[in-house]
C-alpha cells in the first residue's frame, strides 16, 4: 500500500528513520548520558527522591557488574524483573541490558501459576524481585529455572535515614510484606555494593540481538513471550522521539508522567522514547489511588502523560485535578484500549491540551500509529502509521482493500517482532506470506492515511447477521452523563444469534435502566441497542487498566 499517511505528518516528522544507525539499547542509554548527564533521569512521584542520567550509568554499571562477575551469567541469559514503578527498575533495566541479558518483564500481581508459567516457558535463570511479592516466588521457584534471587524493599534507593525509615514502615507497620522464605537470597544493595567492587565489562550487543521476552496477557490463550530485540525496541522509541521533538525544548528538562507500570510495553516504550530526548520520568507507583495521583501530577509540571483512558477518566472525576497547572502540558496519548469520545473532549475542556489516541500491540514494540500531537480536536481515529511503518488493510483471503473499506489490519516495520518464543506455529499463524504481522484488529483508512479501529475480531457481536462493534456502544453510552464506566459484550440468544449486553458503573446514583435506553435508542440503531444492561460496582481491568471484555462475557 503507498504511504498516503506521510502526507499527514506534522511539520517536522520524517517519513523514515535510519534504521541501520540503530545500535543497542545500552548504547543508546550510554549516548544520552553524554549529552544529558547532569539532568534528572527518572524520579520517584511519592518520595521526590531521583537520579541523574550520570547517577544511573553507575547505578546500573555496579548492577550489571555484579552479575558479570559475582553470578558469572552469561550474555544472552534471561533475569526476570517483578516490580512496580520504582526506581530500582530502570537500574535494572539498563544495567542488564548494557551487559547483554534478555530482561523478561513481570506483572507483579500474578498469581502463583501464572508466575509459574512465565519463568518455566522464559528459561528465566535469576530473578529480581520486590519484597512483597517475593511470596508469590516462593511457591514456584522449586519448579523453574531460576537460581539466583536479588529482593529489594520499596525504599532501597532512598537516602540512608529515609531508608531504613521507610522500610521498617512498610515492613513491620504497615506489614504489607508477606512473609516468604527465599533460600540465598541476596539484598539489591548488597548487589549494588558487590557490583561497585568489581569492574564493569563493556559488551558487545548486536541490534538484532534478543532485548526482551515481552509475554502478552494471554486473553486469547496461553501467555506468549514475543521476541523484541534491541532493534525491534530502539525503532519504536526513535519513531516516538522523532514523533514528539518539534513540540518540546530539549534546551530544558522536559517531564513526562509514567504512571502505567514500566513492566507493560506501553509504558516502556514512552519511557525510552523520552530518555532519547533528556527527558525526566517521574515514576507513579500506583496511579490507581487517584487522590494521591493528582497530588504528584501538581508538584512536577509535565509535558506529557501517556495512560489509558480509564485513568484519564478517573482523573477527569477528581475535583482537585482541574486546579493543575497545565501550562506546560503538550500532549497527552491515550492507549492500551480504545479513547471514548467523551472522554477525550471532556479532558480537551479542562486541560486545553489534546487527548492523542495511538495504537499499538506487545508484538510491534508497541506503538503502530498515534494521531499528530499537534491535533485540535478528537477525531475518532487512531492516527497515522509511524515513520518507517508500513500498514496493509486486508480481506479474509489476503487480499489488500483499498481506503474506506474495513479489513484486519496488517503490520510491517522495524519494531515488528522476530516472533514468539520458542512457538514457532504460533509465530506462523500471525505472520503473511510477505512479512506482515497480522494484528486481529478490524480497521479502515481514510483517503489521508488516517486509520479508525472499528474492533477486536474476537470482540465483534453479530447481532442477526450486522456485526456490531463494543467500541461504538461504550462510546454511545459515555455520553450519558450519570454513566462512569461501561463495558459492551455478546450475549447468546436463540432468535438473534448475540445480542448486546453492557456492564454499567454509575456515576449518578439515581440512574437506571429506562433513562439508559431511551439514550440508547436515540443514538444507536435497533440491532445495536442493549437487550440486557447489568449495573456493577466495577470493571474488571488488566495491570493498566484495559477492561477486560473475557471476564464479562463469563459472568451470568
Amino acid at each position: 500500500m503507498e504511504r498516503i499517511w506521510t502526507r499527514s505528518y506534522s511539520a517536522g516528522v520524517p517519513a523514515d528513520i535510519d534504521v541501520a544507525a540503530l545500535t543497542s539499547i545500552g548504547e543508546y542509554f550510554e549516548q544520552a548520558v553524554k549529552t544529558y548527564g547532569k539532568r534528572r533521569a527518572f524520579i520517584s512521584g511519592s518520595s521526590g527522591v531521583s537520579y541523574t542520567y550520570d547517577e544511573l550509568d553507575l547505578l546500573s554499571r555496579q548492577l550489571a557488574s555484579y552479575f558479570q562477575n559475582q553470578l558469572k551469567l552469561p550474555k544472552g541469559a534471561r533475569v526476570a524483573l517483578m516490580m512496580p514503578n520504582v526506581l530500582q527498575y530502570p537500574i535494572c533495566l539498563f544495567g542488564l541490558l548494557r551487559a547483554g541479558y534478555v530482561v523478561v518483564n513481570v506483572n507483579p500481581m500474578y498469581t502463583p501459576r501464572e508466575l509459574e508459567h512465565q519463568l518455566k516457558d522464559s528459561g528465566a535463570v535469576a530473578m529480581i524481585v520486590v519484597e512483597l511479592f517475593a511470596h508469590t516466588l516462593e511457591k514456584v521457584i522449586a519448579n523453574t529455572s531460576v537460581k539466583h534471587v536479588i529482593v529489594t524493599g520499596l525504599a532501597d534507593m532512598m537516602p540512608a535515614v529515609k531508608r531504613m525509615l521507610g522500610n521498617f514502615l512498610i515492613r513491620k507497620v504497615r506489614k504489607m510484606v508477606p512473609p516468604y522464605k527465599l533460600p540465598g537470597h541476596v539484598s539489591f544493595l548488597d548487589v549494588l555494593a558487590l557490583g561497585k567492587a568489581s569492574d564493569y565489562r563493556s559488551v558487545r550487543v548486536e541490534p538484532h540481538e534478543l532485548a526482551f521476552l515481552q509475554y502478552t496477557g494471554g486473553t486469547t490463550g496461553v501467555s506468549k513471550g514475543a521476541m523484541l530485540s534491541h532493534l525491534n525496541i530502539l525503532a519504536n522509541a526513535k519513531q516516538g522521539e522523532l514523533w514528539s521533538a518539534p513540540f518540546l525544548d530539549k534546551s530544558q528538562e522536559i517531564t513526562s508522567i509514567t504512571a502505567i507500570p514500566l513492566y507493560h510495553i506501553f509504558a516502556l516504550g514512552s519511557c525510552l522514547s523520552f530518555v532519547g530526548l533528556g527527558g525526566t520520568n517521574v515514576l507513579v507507583a500506583d496511579p490507581r489511588k487517584i487522590p494521591e495521583f493528582v497530588k504528584i501530577l501538581a508538584k512536577y509540571p509535565f509535558v506529557s502523560l501517556p495512560a489509558v483512558n480509564t485513568l484519564f477518566n478517573g482523573l477527569l472525576n477528581e475535583p482537585e485535578f482541574a486546579r493543575i497547572d497545565f501550562s506546560q502540558l503538550r500532549f497527552a496519548i491515550g492507549g492500551g484500549a480504545a479513547v471514548q469520545r467523551p472522554v477525550a473532549e471532556r479532558w480537551q475542556q479542562v486541560t486545553r491540551s489534546p487527548l492523542v489516541e495511538g495504537y499499538g500491540l506487545t508484538e510491534c514494540s508497541p506503538s503502530v500509529t498515534v494521531n499528530p500531537l499537534d491535533m485540535k480536536e478528537y477525531s475518532g481515529s487512531i492516527g497515522l502509521p509511524l515513520p518507517s511503518t508500513y500498514v496493509s488493510i486486508r480481506n479474509d483471503s489476503g487480499q489488500e482493500l483499498p481506503p474506506g473499506e474495513a479489513g484486519e489490519l496488517c503490520v510491517l516495520g522495524p519494531q515488528v517482532m522476530q516472533g514468539y518464543w520458542q512457538r514457532p506455529e504460533e509465530t506462523a499463524k500471525v505472520m503473511t506470506a510477505d512479512g506482515y504481522l497480522r494484528t486481529g484488529d478490524v480497521a479502515i483508512m481514510d483517503e489521508q492515511g488516517f486509520l479508525k479501529i472499528v474492533d477486536r475480531m474476537k470482540d465483534m457481536i453479530l447481532v442477526s447477521g450486522f456485526n456490531v462493534y463494543p467500541n461504538e456502544i461504550e462510546e454511545v453510552v459515555m455520553m450519558h452523563a450519570d454513566v462512569m464506566e461501561v463495558a459492551a459484550v455478546a450475549k447468546a440468544d436463540a432468535h438473534a444469534g448475540e445480542v448486546v449486553k453492557i456492564f454499567v458503573v454509575k456515576k449518578n446514583p439515581t440512574l437506571n435502566e429506562a433513562s439508559l435506553l431511551a439514550h440508547c435508542r436515540q443514538h444507536l440503531t435497533g440491532y445495536k441497542i442493549p437487550k440486557e444492561i447489568r449495573f456493577v460496582a466495577e470493571l474488571p481491568k488488566s495491570n493498566v487498566g484495559k477492561i477486560l471484555r473475557r471476564e464479562l462475557r463469563n459472568l451470568d
